[in-house]
């Protein structure tokens, strides 16, 4: 694609967020997008974010279940950028003026206590470098009307990011498997997902070794202090104002959302 064309659909992405409006997907409007090319139209969307006063505190990895694999006709996950612009507080209910269509996912985050830049990250480097797991809710939201995405939608919209929220307490990834942790994720008082690490591509220690060699390749380290949602250990969940969600993962803790 053409330079301007791909800041063309960057600043049409960053209009649909800030002004709450779906857009028709990319991948519908004729252009050939590569995956390359979604990355770059990312890129712009999130300039625009860090000009308008953001910071960028971390990544998110997405597509990393072999459902949502199959579903967007992909055999690797995607990658989008956190800024401290989509931290949440449990606290605080999160007001749906302020998203398009969100969807609520019960994951695993990873804090960094030191830099770590691939590519030949391995398992162990993930955790040497890792300070400590929490239990989070990743609000996903698409600017693309209706989820009618494509890996390049996705990618270009920045993996579907909208906010998150993190738990109650941090955990040594060490002294658990993070594969076999259970999830069970209520709404309202019910049992509507259950899931474990497994889900995300076999543990979400993979996630985040492809996650440091992907960027690594790239040139972007992920830096101490940075924030990784590790991927989705179940489907995800619709909500609306009035929803109360609650997610728990064995050995590592709670977190709660509620949303007006």
């Amino acid at each position: 694609m053409e330079p301007q064309q791909i800041d063309s659909l960057g600043n049409e992405l960053y209009e649909a967020l800030i002004k709450r409006t779906p857009l028709s997907p990319l991948s519908s409007r004729g252009f050939d997008i590569s995956i390359e090319d979604a990355y770059q139209i990312q890129q712009r969307m999130t300039a625009l974010r860090i000009q308008n006063g953001e910071k960028i505190i971390g990544r998110k990895i997405g597509v990393t279940s072999k459902a949502v694999m199959n579903m967007l006709g992909v055999h690797q996950p995607d990658f989008g950028t956190l800024t401290d612009g989509m931290v949440c507080s449990s606290a605080e209910p999160i007001r749906m003026e302020n998203l398009i269509q969100p969807k609520a996912e019960g994951e695993i985050a990873f804090v960094m206590k030191k830099d770590l830049m691939g590519p030949g990250v391995t398992a162990a480097d993930v955790l040497a470098a890792t300070e400590g797991v929490m239990a989070c809710f990743e609000i996903v939201d698409s600017r693309i009307k209706n989820w009618e995405i494509k890996i390049q939608d996705t990618v270009a919209d920045n993996a579907s990011c909208g906010v998150f929220v993190l738990g109650d307490r941090l955990v040594d990834p060490a002294s658990i498997d993070l594969s076999l942790c259970g999830m069970v994720l209520e709404k309202n008082g019910e049992i509507v997902v259950t899931g474990a690490g497994a889900a995300t591509m076999a543990s979400p220690v993979n996630a985040m070794v492809w996650l440091a060699n992907t960027l690594g390749r790239l040139g972007i380290p992920l830096k101490a202090g940075e924030v990784v949602l590790s991927g989705a250990l179940g489907a995800m969940v619709p909500v609306q104002a009035g929803d109360n969600l609650r997610v728990a993962i064995g050995g590592i803790g709670g977190c709660t959302v509620r949303f007006v």
